[in-house]
């Protein structure tokens, strides 16, 4: 019995941290019991697959983003090739579908992703670093002058789990974070889009 409570004190020393001299002392068996008892951390990330869009629906692949959470927000972090250079819109949708859709009696590739995700239904495009528009509004894209996009972006207001069940879409023009003098952002066309996979 004192064994074994002398055991039980060496496994809750260790879990909570009481010194390298004593974890050297412990006993081999506790050490074991404490390691199986701590959780296990891991890095979640989502590897979404960008491709461009047409009145077909989706086209050639353009490269990968990928998310993942961080204490400053969700990171994204493109590996894209063959955009036009300069700032490109881009921002969550509502649906996971990157397929065309009929407005006006027009195909408009991208339009099935549906809106900006918004949630609160707050109808403003305001940009990632409000709390009073859009939670989908993402910081602009950087694409350089060979057509290329890897400057990670931060969203402060997202995680993974927002992800789930969405699209990324990408826009022709940049981004103003305001409905004036254009609405959202003034992007316009949809050029590229994303499912975002489910986490496992």
């Amino acid at each position: 019995m004192r064994a074994l409570t002398l055991s039980m004190m060496t496994a809750v020393a260790l879990a909570f941290g009481s010194g390298a001299a004593f974890a050297q002392t412990a006993d081999p068996q506790a050490q074991m019991e404490v390691r199986k008892a701590k959780p296990k951390m891991r890095t979640h990330q989502v590897i979404i697959p960008m491709t461009m869009l047409n009145a077909n629906g989706v086209g050639a692949s353009i490269g990968t983003i990928v998310a993942t959470n961080t204490k400053a927000g969700l990171k994204l972090a493109p590996r894209l090739s063959g955009l036009s250079s300069g700032p490109h819109g881009i921002h969550v949708h509502q649906n996971p579908d990157c397929g065309v859709k009929s407005q006006d009696d027009k195909v408009v590739p991208g339009l099935a992703a549906g809106g900006h995700l918004d949630p609160s239904k707050s109808g403003k495009h305001m940009g990632p670093w409000s709390m009073e528009g859009h939670q989908g509004d993402l910081p602009a894209l950087a694409v350089d002058a060979n057509g290329a996009a890897k400057d990670a972006l931060v969203a402060p207001h997202l995680k993974l789990a927002d992800l789930q069940g969405r699209s990324l879409i990408i826009h022709a023009g940049g981004d103003n974070y305001a409905d004036q003098p254009a609405a959202l952002g003034g992007g316009g066309a949809r050029i590229a889009c994303g499912v975002v996979p489910m986490m496992k």
